[in-house]
């Protein structure tokens, strides 16, 4: 997909109002343009590419924006109360765990998505997607912080123009896929015949992890760290489940993206908390804070979203959602996960998600464990999560 060979400097063009444009990816594989390579300089307060190839991204003539789609924002956790659970039983910590509180907030910088097409060029009539964060008045530094970095980690990955391959999120498909069981259920319809939709949801999930893996792959590989994946960070071009054939998963929501090439560990606003945990995590050189901060995002990022995905869309609306699982699995069962493998076995509601994650004799399990391990040295890199047997498929 590249558009041309002659070598242009361009201007990113600031709207008249106070809103910021950039774009997000839903492109080839697995992210946007391929080959395009860009040099970011700053002329008189503007912020200029040099590219190998014309990067239309960088020009706003060559847009036209439609409708807004929607909007969203960053959730800011202030606090988590904790209490000790040395020497309890484990229904004693479940019923402790219900006391634990988080105070969860919406943060500052509010996003808003809109449809739009390119309207000149050889690529007219494609259909784009753009994502537009507030100007300082409206979301203060922090908004200018978000832009920024995000606008660096698109350049840095190659992520130029960007193709509307799907407005769905994982998070969309699973309040999808609970609703649906529950509409089964509170119709007395047998939910998946003879169990032939299971399969079809087993292969459709899988899928999905797959496609969000390769994408964190190709984010280490190019020393960017996602650091906010989570469920509505994966857009899809469907949610059926029948039509697993033709899913695309795509990344997306680069915010909060880390830098970890050996020159950048330290720096950034957007990145100190991380390197204090790395420092508290013994990870004292910069080969060790850099392979702190790839485990990081194997925890935090893609392991929390397969325990998601393993959970959520094999279960009734209501039962179990992004935050009391991540409590299950950090507070409840302190990460092992064959204690809550046993507890999940006692809970009906929870049968299907266990019978997934019990395939190939626990491989969802056993992956799941070493994504979670609380030794960052012993977490997988996202290249072989990649190519678990759980991940491949191998085990359908």
């Amino acid at each position: 997909m590249i558009i041309s060979h002659t070598s242009v400097t361009s201007r990113f063009v600031q709207p008249r109002n106070s809103w910021k444009f950039s774009s997000f990816v839903n492109g080839e594989s697995p992210f946007g343009i391929k080959s395009c390579k860009i040099r970011m300089t700053r002329r008189r307060g503007h912020l200029h590419s040099t590219a190998s190839v014309v990067a239309l991204m960088t020009d706003s003539n060559f847009f036209e924006v439609g409708r807004l789609i929607g909007s969203y924002g960053f959730m800011n956790i202030s606090s988590y109360s904790s209490f000790p659970t040395e020497g309890f039983s484990n229904y004693e910590m479940i019923q402790a765990d219900r006391l634990r509180a988080q105070n969860v907030g919406e943060g500052q910088v509010k996003i808003r998505i809109y449809e739009g097409r390119v309207i000149k060029g050889r690529l007219k009539g494609m259909d784009v997607q753009f994502k537009v964060y507030p100007g300082r008045i409206a979301g203060g530094m922090e908004s200018d912080l978000l832009a920024a970095n995000e606008l660096v980690s698109h350049n840095t990955l190659q992520w130029l123009a960007f193709r509307n391959d799907g407005r769905f999120s994982a998070a969309d498909y699973a309040k999808f896929a609970s609703e649906n069981i529950s509409k089964s259920l509170s119709n007395n319809f047998p939910i998946f015949g003879v169990g032939q939709k299971w399969k079809e949801k087993r292969y459709f999930v899988i899928k999905l992890l797959n496609g969000a893996m390769n994408g964190l792959a190709h984010m280490h590989k190019n020393d960017r760290l996602h650091q906010s994946l989570g469920p509505a960070s994966v857009v899809m071009n469907t949610i059926l489940e029948k039509d697993a054939a033709v899913l695309v998963p795509r990344l997306r929501d680069l915010a909060f993206s880390v830098d970890v090439r050996y020159t950048a560990i330290g720096d950034g606003p957007l990145s100190q908390d991380l390197w204090r945990r790395a420092i508290s995590a013994g990870a004292i050189a910069p080969f060790e804070k850099r392979a702190f901060a790839i485990a990081d995002d194997i925890r935090y990022a893609a392991g929390l979203l397969f325990a998601y995905l393993a959970f959520v869309p094999f279960c009734e609306a209501g039962v179990i959602d992004a935050i009391s699982l991540q409590r299950l699995l950090e507070s409840t069962f302190r990460l092992d996960l064959s204690s809550m493998r046993e507890y999940c076995l006692a809970d009906d509601r929870l049968a299907e998600a266990v019978k997934f994650l019990d395939l190939g004799g626990g491989s969802g399990w056993e992956l799941l464990q070493a994504m979670l391990n609380p030794d960052y040295k012993k977490r997988p890199i996202a290249e072989a999560v990649l190519n678990h047997r759980f991940i491949t498929g191998a085990i359908l």
